[in-house]
């Protein structure tokens, strides 16, 4: 929902963090022409200028105090029969923020925002709240993580603009796209090179949940998400990097539910809320938790990520 405009009825707007059927877009590259990545703030970095691709920094040790367990939605719709949850008299944005810690912002996968959207969006939350991005489809789903460089730095100057409520980038991948090795090692460490913040992986495809490909991802701190409905078993639980010590101390987790069993529309009843809040609680301290309802369709987010919040 573009907050500078007013809601639609739910039933008709689709949700900023919506994962439904992309519409067309254009070449993401094309109509970012000339961005550089010096236009945008931390935490994107310079690119390395060296020959060949930048080395994966090494991670900053995080001490060992709790971290939060960051609760949002794909987007930050209110439905209507939850406002009162969500006082005050501001965009959705204002309100959503006041209430959750963070949102995954993914229109960014259909389409480009100009930096100036992004700045307003960071505007609209108070200190301390995150924003996870997830990458245009014109990277993963197009090129499908080959020759990415210029469409990457377009992107990462655009999301740039988020400032320090950038935290997250999201790389959610085509489940026809298979593990290989080297342009996943190739594209990573481009992407560490540019961006400073924690990088988390969706794959979709089997061969992305052997133990080969959760190395490479360990290697390149990439965390996995764990994801429901899970498409293999081993997808449901969080994978790749999850820390220095493989507990998650040191690393972001990131959930992403999309509904089940009806994908973007079903919500999630008690016990299985339950089960999960038990799962949050087990993870040592240190560990940077992200819980992202994307059941947006019919309005089943919020409630849901509530009722989550309220069991924590």
């Amino acid at each position: 929902m573009p907050v500078a405009h007013r809601p639609a009825p739910l039933a008709h707007r689709p949700s900023l963090g919506s994962d439904r059927p992309p519409r067309p877009v254009q070449a993401l590259a094309s109509a970012t022409a000339g961005l550089r990545l010096a236009d945008a703030p931390h935490p994107v970095r310079q690119p390395d200028t060296r020959r060949g691709p930048p080395t994966v920094p090494r991670s900053t040790p995080r001490p060992a105090a709790p971290a939060p367990v960051l609760i949002g939605t794909a987007g930050w719709v209110i439905p209507k029969p939850l406002a009162p949850r969500f006082p005050g008299d501001g965009q959705h944005l204002a309100r959503y923020a006041g209430v959750f810690g963070c949102a995954e912002i993914n229109s960014s996968f259909h389409r480009p925002h100009r930096p100036a959207v992004y700045a307003r969006w960071a505007a609209q939350t108070p200190p301390g709240f995150r924003y996870a991005v997830k990458l245009p489809r014109t990277i993963t789903h197009e090129l499908r993580l080959r020759g990415t460089r210029r469409v990457l730095e377009a992107f990462l100057a655009e999301a740039g603009a988020l400032g320090d409520r950038l935290a997250v980038l999201l790389v959610q991948l085509p489940p026809s796209l298979a593990f290989e090795p080297r342009p996943v090692r190739t594209f990573f460490t481009l992407l560490a090179g540019s961006f400073g913040g924690a990088v988390v992986c969706e794959p979709r495809h089997a061969s992305w949940f052997e133990p080969r490909a959760d190395a490479v991802l360990a290697a390149l701190r990439v965390g996995r998400v764990a994801a429901d409905p899970a498409r293999h078993p081993v997808a449901a639980q969080p994978g790749g990097w999850l820390g220095p010590a493989g507990d998650g101390a040191g690393a972001v987790v990131y959930h992403r539910w999309h509904g089940s069993p009806r994908t973007y529309y079903s919500s999630y009843g008690d016990d299985w809320l339950h089960a999960r809040a038990a799962e949050l609680a087990r993870w040592p301290a240190g560990t940077e938790r992200w819980c992202i309802f994307d059941n947006t369709a019919s309005g089943a987010a919020a409630g849901d990520a509530l009722r989550l919040a309220a069991l924590l």
